[in-house]
């Protein structure tokens, strides 16, 4: 069966041309028409947004007249940050559990169809955010008796619910499973808003919405819908500081690290990382791990070798005592030693320390648990990116051969960009028989 292709905007100039139904010759006509002398070739909108050229400032200006933009906006804000991108996420609610109950609403249901492909909020308010959340105290739940009776029994078994969403999201991949994560969202959303139910039982509610919220996002990070992402993230980050769930947050900013990662903005990342690990210093010690690998890993990325080393210390401190006292279970379903392995070398993988992520994925993969092909063939993916620079070719082929059949099969955007990435580092062995047998394979999986 043929999937239906799904439109994805990973440009803000792509989302205001379909809104308004423009093509790019229609674009460039627009601005054509306010602009004396302006050549009017349709390549030039193209590259705008596909190649990130920047627009002249006349262009800029004329294109905001079109589009009913202050002059001043766009000089403060910038391209493309100033292009009217459809319904933004407001921030500037407060950290109240009712505020909670309408961002929840606002989000579950209407996220999932955003196709949005990059950020949507500004520069800085992923950290403004983060340090909100940090040092706000969490608002009492009031009882208000809205609708139906909520009792412990319905409200744990949408509590066991939730690994069971997570498993699915390990072995289909983000897009498979993001759909079923927002309709769980969406029904706990309606119960806090409608329900009835005593403040112990409003928070455990809330600490489900935390962890749907996280699992939205991060599926939908997967599936490669960067907008999406960034409003289940904010929105679950709300409900788990409204269930004064400090463990559940500092994971949740943990996961938006890695989204700044991925759009190349490090410094927030390590901002909001950093705020994650001191959110979480009165966890178990195996989610301090969790916490204080990953802002190791962003201090590798941005080439603080010495930084990154002290922390991963400090993370392998933390992740030796990690039976010493019980962790909540989306930690220790999630983050075991094959996982805590992955992430240290991904710290090494960042820092070009070859030998040394390849002898910590080979540890990852041999202790793996079965039921995660996504995260396998992203770490067989990453160490074909380290034995390859190393110069194996063939041991990089074979361990890729090894990942392609999973990345077929699950709806993981992220790991093809890995495969599409990695293929193109292998064109200066394009004759290598290893490269033509992987690239048949490739070509006939994938395809």
């Amino acid at each position: 069966m043929v999937r239906r292709q799904e439109v994805v905007f990973t440009h803000p100039l792509a989302y205001v041309r379909a809104e308004r139904n423009w093509t790019y010759q229609d674009l460039v006509n627009v601005i054509a028409r306010h602009v004396g002398n302006m050549a009017t070739r349709r390549e030039k909108a193209w590259r705008w947004e596909n190649w990130g050229v920047v627009p002249d400032e006349d262009s800029q200006y004329a294109l905001a007249h079109e589009l009913g933009v202050p002059r001043d906006l766009v000089r403060q804000l910038g391209w493309p940050a100033w292009l009217p991108m459809g319904d933004r996420l407001d921030v500037g609610l407060p950290w109240s559990a009712d505020a909670s109950v309408t961002m929840l609403d606002q989000t579950a249901g209407a996220a999932v169809l955003d196709r949005r492909a990059f950020l949507t909020l500004a520069t800085g308010t992923a950290v403004t955010v983060a340090n909100q959340w940090l040092t706000l105290e969490p608002p009492r739940i009031e009882v208000a008796l809205r609708g139906g009776t909520v009792d412990a029994t319905l409200v744990e078994a949408l509590e066991q619910r939730t690994p069971t969403i997570w498993r699915m999201q390990a072995a289909l991949g983000g897009g498979g499973v993001r759909n079923i994560a927002d309709a769980e969202l969406r029904l706990i959303a309606d119960l806090l808003a409608q329900g009835s139910y005593t403040e112990q039982l409003g928070g455990r509610l809330f600490r489900v919405a935390a962890e749907l919220g996280r699992l939205a996002g991060w599926t939908s990070l997967d599936a490669g819908f960067h907008s999406a992402a960034e409003r289940y993230y904010v929105t679950a980050l709300r409900a788990a500081h409204t269930a004064d769930d400090r463990a559940i947050g500092a994971n949740i900013l943990r996961c938006m690290g890695l989204q700044l990662l991925d759009v190349n903005r490090p410094v927030e990342a390590l901002a909001v990382t950093a705020a994650a690990r001191e959110g979480a210093q009165q966890s178990s010690p195996r989610i301090i791990a969790m916490m204080t690998v990953r802002e190791a890993r962003v201090h590798a990325v941005l080439g603080d070798a010495a930084e990154c080393e002290r922390l991963l210390v400090r993370a392998d401190g933390a992740m030796a005592r990690a039976g010493e006292r019980e962790s909540p279970e989306w930690a220790t379903s999630y983050f075991d030693h094959a996982e805590y392995c992955a992430e240290v070398a991904a710290c090494y993988l960042a820092l070009r320390r070859h030998r040394a992520t390849d002898d910590w994925l080979r540890q990852s993969l041999d202790v793996q648990r079965p039921g995660r092909g996504v995260d396998r063939a992203t770490n067989l993916m990453r160490r074909a990116e380290a034995v390859l620079e190393l110069g194996d070719v063939d041991h990089a082929c074979s361990l890729v051969s090894g990942a392609v059949p999973s990345i077929a099969a699950a709806r993981s955007v992220r790991n093809r960009r890995r495969l599409s990435d990695f293929q193109v580092k292998l064109n200066a062995h394009r004759q290598h028989r290893a490269v033509v047998e992987l690239d048949e394979q490739v070509r006939s999986l994938i395809a």
